[in-house]
């Protein structure tokens, strides 16, 4: 605070009223004299503010300079009855080019002062500042000045205003305040409440601190003092009315309860119309009235120390009996009515239930009855507040942001009976848009904008304001609050303001804004978003679409997503970022209540996958798409939630489409987003917890999985006039990978608690009964113990099975002889199966005759297997080949049919190769031949030579690694190397190339024979696999030029040439023959 020429006229008003004081001065005053040395005092006052009124209450100049006044005066009193050293305080008292000029002050001049500027507020958020038995010290001061002759009514004004400001409280204190109270604990060797913590604390001089340190005491025996002086029915009323608000908040009230928005607002709007008689309403009058009324209500800060409830109680009881034996109260019931009287009203109702509960005995007992008899028979005019009132008191309090305006905007944006001002409501809506940027403000706004939508006679352009307005507001939320309102909304409505029949001019301007929305998405990030940004604003537009209508915006996400183009991660990107569309609302489907709801997300994609025939690359994209919703997302700090569970999407697209396998579902698709649902890592929160998979009818699910498996064993067989074959060997796999699946899961739980899902595991084993017997395997996760493996009687011919654990079925297709065709079949249906097979395998190795029947019937078993195998199952039956013929146990002949010239090489490394190779073509020799060819149609052609092409592969991988080359796969290299490379070179000799090239020369021929074989002799994968061979036959030769002589590469290449002539198809000829010209 610095000096200045206004500072200097009031300095000079003091020394004035000094002078005036003569012979005495202003430090001994007495209060009868004030009057006489006031004026100059306060014409500066006037004359500085340029206003006549200076006791403003509400701010402007004569508010800032009668705290700053009142202040100084103070400081400068207790400078002087504290002995503050000069020369210390001119360096560290901020208030000291303010206070020295001044004459010296008594604690008179201060009170006289003050009353005089109406400042009883200022010197009530002063005291605040002050530590607690301070305060008290000056409140006594206070009593003995007010009591102090002579005694008028400004001393119970002044009293009566500074109790009820104290109560009040203080509201955030300003810089003059903070000031103030470092400086008075500097004088009085006190830490100030405001000032640091960590400042250093002097020790206490606890003999003169005050022996009362309760203030509402202090305040009971000042009024007290003063009651004989109490004339005015003004100050009766305000004096009880005090007394009551005080009773309450210390000994009465409940911390935990509150007001709720709309009674504060009655309270204010009642306020208002009483004081609008003689004020103008405005945001400081209703500043005021809020103030009160939280000191009305809430635990006082000055809870009682010494002073009881009942002695309280006591004291408040015959002050209203003095009051009332005056007729001072009877002014209550009189007309206009008062603030003051309407204040009172308030109190009177809020003690009186209370008084009627609190358990008091004896004399105390006597007192409360009192009290509330001399309440009850207090009357009151009716205080009344119209519905504009009350609007009027809410706009202002949104308006201009005071206490409580955030809970007063939900109030605004529900209350029917302020819609009837129409106009009104939707400017204050439209000028105070921020105030109205919370979750539960802009909920309600979308309510009521939804009920006007459905209401009869709603106005269009009323509507088009109100929609733009909450638009905007929602456009203005953090992403997070944005997700909260659109969850919220969900609840509301799916289709959110366009939920029923409303004005097309709406209806075409949203599907103008969503269209544009997503135009400007697809155009503008294409499959993916180059930068945070892009996504970022696409959130936005798309939270904007959905916040108007959620099921038309995830419509147009989930057709975005599925028929444009890579666009399936950008939708699924925005979806992520928007959980608040995910959320399960309460409605349910007519006629399936019972039902669980379902999320309005799943609605709709199903709506849209099912509007029309997927394509391939539909297909796929709505499968990437189904698998990122499934990934779990962050919806708060330590809350995950998938947008899309997977029980959620097997309960809405496989279960459907495996129950109607037979109408047309496509029943690919449907395994195909089971195997994506089984495919999501959710983490169980326990291992006793359930897996998902028992929420989508797990047992039902294994059967209907299990039947369509059955089916699908013998996708071959279907009689020829089919037009569209639907079982097909990708059916058959995604059967068999998905049945397995959900049987490893269904198991542990069953595993876990058998006792509660025995019942469901017998009716699936009994189920069973009418299906092949090798599906039974694909559920031996589920079985666990319970059951023996049931299996053909002819296997246990072929098979030494424990009896405890295997059982014989004698089944009409399995008889005599059929026990390799078993054998062969569990090969092929799991690793471990497998290896059962081949340990419990009965053959006698001693004996040559059993060699051979064995290696004859598992040629002709093979045959009858192999087309009905897929992939996974294939390379389980050449794992078992393998092992059957490593260990001597299968004997295939190898004859030299394609061998010109014998070489001499040692071949016994390649044996293995040789015989499988040999050994497949015996296999597909008997295929092709007239007694069997007719067994298979066109695709199941197709598929043996896919699954030959798979096993070619497989020999060509064993073949390469026995090659083992060297690490640098040249003879060549700097001086420094040779040393090395004479090692390695030593290595190459060693590597059998020649053998290896022999082998794929017989490979290749094999190969050509049985694609000249086949039927149409046209197959493409057999065609690509001869490539490949010659491609690798190549390869070594350009390595190891070595392994054959030139003449020899000649007589190969005729060879190859010769066998190639046999294919019927020209242009895979001409490019095998070209190939072939390449080597060497």
């Amino acid at each position: 605070m610095m000096m200045d020429k206004d500072w200097a006229i009031f300095q000079g008003s003091f020394l004035l009223a000094d002078k005036l004081s003569l012979p005495a001065s202003l430090s001994s005053l007495q209060k009868c004299d004030w009057h006489k040395v006031c004026k100059p005092v306060l014409d500066t006052m006037r004359e500085i503010c340029g206003v006549q009124d200076i006791h403003s209450h509400h701010g402007g100049k004569a508010a800032t300079w009668r705290k700053q006044l009142v202040c100084v005066v103070w400081l400068k009193l207790l400078s002087r009855e504290n002995g503050e050293d000069l020369e210390a305080a001119w360096k560290e008292n901020t208030f000291f080019p303010l206070e020295k000029p001044l004459p010296e002050v008594s604690h008179t001049v201060l009170m006289e002062l003050i009353k005089s500027l109406s400042a009883a507020d200022i010197f009530a958020h002063f005291l605040l500042c002050l530590p607690r038995h301070q305060m008290c010290s000056e409140l006594e001061r206070v009593r003995e000045h007010v009591k102090s002759s002579p005694v008028g009514e400004d001393d119970v004004q002044f009293f009566l205003e500074l109790w009820w400001q104290l109560w009040k409280g203080s509201v955030e204190k300003d810089n003059v305040e903070v000031l103030f109270a470092e400086r008075v604990a500097h004088l009085t060797s006190q830490p100030a409440s405001l000032t640091h913590p960590a400042a250093k604390r002097p020790k206490l001089d606890l003999s003169a601190l005050p022996h009362n340190t309760d203030v509402l005491d202090i305040l009971l025996h000042t009024l007290t003092d003063l009651n004989d002086f109490i004339l005015k029915p003004e100050h009766g009323i305000r004096a009880l009315s005090n007394c009551l608000d005080a009773l309450y908040t210390t000994f009465l009230t409940d911390p935990s309860v509150f007001i709720p928005i709309k009674d504060k607002i009655v309270f204010l709007s009642k306020a208002m119309s009483v004081r609008e008689n003689t004020n103008k309403m405005g945001s400081a009058l209703i500043e005021e009235a809020q103030r009160d009324l939280r000191a009305s209500y809430t635990q006082s800060q000055f809870q009682p120390g010494r002073l009881s409830f009942s002695e309280a109680l006591k004291s408040v009881t015959a002050l209203t009996q003095f009051w009332h034996d005056q007729r001072l109260l009877e002014a209550c019931s009189s007309s206009p009515s008062t603030y003051t009287a309407f204040r009172l009203q308030q109190s009177i109702h809020r003690i009186s239930r209370l008084l009627e509960e609190a358990d008091m005995t004896g004399e105390g007992e006597d007192e409360k009855n009192q009290l509330r008899s001399l309440l009850a028979s207090m009357t009151f005019p009716v205080f009344e507040s119209s519905t504009e009132m009350s609007m009027r008191v809410a706009m202002t309090i949104i308006s201009h942001q005071l206490e409580d305006y955030q809970g007063v905007t939900v109030l605004f944006a529900s209350e029917e009976s302020w819609l009837a001002h129409e106009e009104q409501w939707l400017d204050c809506l439209e000028k105070n848009q921020t105030a109205f940027q919370q979750c539960d403000t802009l909920v309600q706004l979308a309510s009521t904008l939804i009920n006007r939508l459905q209401s009869e006679r709603f106005k269009v352009c009323q509507c088009k304001r109100l929609l733009k307005v909450v638009t905007a507001v929602f456009t203005s939320l953090c992403l997070e609050e944005k997700n909260t309102v659109l969850a919220a909304i969900l609840q509301l409505s799916s289709k959110g303001f366009f939920g029923c029949a409303g004005s097309s001019d709406l209806i075409a301007s949203f599907e103008q804004e969503l269209n544009m929305a997503f135009n400007c998405i697809i155009q503008g990030g294409g499959g993916a978003p180059k930068a945070e940004g892009n996504l970022s604003t696409a959130v936005s537009l798309v939270a904007r679409v959905a916040f108007q209508n959620p099921e038309a915006t995830l419509r147009s996400c989930c057709h975005s997503a599925i028929f444009n183009k890579g666009a399936f991660t950008l939708m699924s990107k925005i979806l992520q970022q928007l959980p608040g569309l995910s959320v399960v609302t309460g409605q349910t489907e007519k006629g399936h209540e019972r039902r669980k709801p379902k999320r309005l997300l799943c609605r709709i994609l199903q709506e849209v996958v099912s509007a029309r025939s997927l394509s391939d690359n539909e297909k796929d994209q709505l499968l990437k798409f189904v698998a990122l919703l499934m990934v779990p997302v962050s919806m708060s700090e330590r809350e995950y939630h998938s947008l899309l569970s997977p029980q959620e999407l097997v309960n809405t697209f496989v279960l459907s489409n495996l129950c109607l396998a037979g109408d047309n579902a496509d029943l690919d698709l449907g395994l195909q987003l089971l195997k994506a649902a089984l495919s999501v890592d959710v983490q169980e929160v326990a291992s006793s917890s359930s897996h998902w998979v028992m929420d989508c009818s797990p047992f039902p699910l294994l059967y209907i999985l299990a039947q369509l498996l059955d089916q699908a064993l013998r996708c071959w067989e279907q009689p020829p006039e089919v037009a569209v074959h639907r079982w097909s060997m990708d059916t058959k796999e995604l059967l068999a990978s998905a049945l397995s699946t959900v049987a490893q899961v269904v198991g542990v739980q069953v595993e876990n608690a058998p006792s509660r899902w025995s019942r469901a595991l017998f009716w699936l084993h009994d189920k069973m009964k009418g299906l092949d017997w090798t599906v039974y395997f694909y559920l031996k996760p589920v079985w666990g113990q319970h059951f023996k493996n049931e299996v053909p009687s002819s296997l246990l011919a072929v098979c030494d099975l424990p009896e405890q654990e295997w059982s014989g079925v004698n089944l009409p297709q399995y008889g005599q002889g059929t026990g390799l065709l078993a054998w062969m079949e569990c090969c092929a249906l799991s690793d471990s199966l497998r290896s059962t097979m081949l340990s419990c395998l009965a053959l006698d190795q001693s004996k040559w005759e059993h060699l051979g029947m064995f290696s004859k019937g598992l040629l002709v078993a093979l045959t009858q297997v192999l087309p009905w195998c897929s992939i996974p199952q294939c390379s389980r039956l050449i794992g078992a080949l393998k092992e059957l013929i490593t260990s001597g146990r299968l004997h295939v002949p190898f004859s030299l049919e394609y061998v010109e010239f014998l070489p001499l090489l040692d071949l016994r490394r390649f044996s293995y190769e040789l015989c499988l190779s040999v050994l497949m073509l015996r296999v597909l020799q008997l295929l092709c031949g007239s007694s069997c060819s007719h067994w298979l149609t066109g695709d199941a052609w197709a598929h043996v030579a896919r699954l030959y092409a798979h096993i070619v592969r497989e020999l060509m991988n064993s073949l390469r690694a026995k090659l083992a080359l060297p690490t640098s796969g040249t003879l060549t290299g700097s001086p420094k190397e040779q040393s090395s490379l004479k090692d390695e070179a030593h290595i190459v000799e060693q590597v059998p190339s020649q053998e290896v090239l022999f082998v794929l020369g017989q490979v290749f021929c094999h190969v050509q024979h049985i694609q000249v074989m086949m039927p149409g002799g046209q197959s493409e994968p057999l065609f690509l696999s001869s490539l490949e061979i010659l491609s690798h036959y190549q390869a070594i030769m350009g390595t190891f030029p070595k392994s054959s002589s030139s003449l020899e590469n000649e007589n190969t290449k005729y060879f190859f040439y010769t066998i190639t002539e046999n294919l019927e198809n020209q242009e895979m000829k001409s490019v095998l023959q070209q190939k072939i010209a390449q080597l060497g």
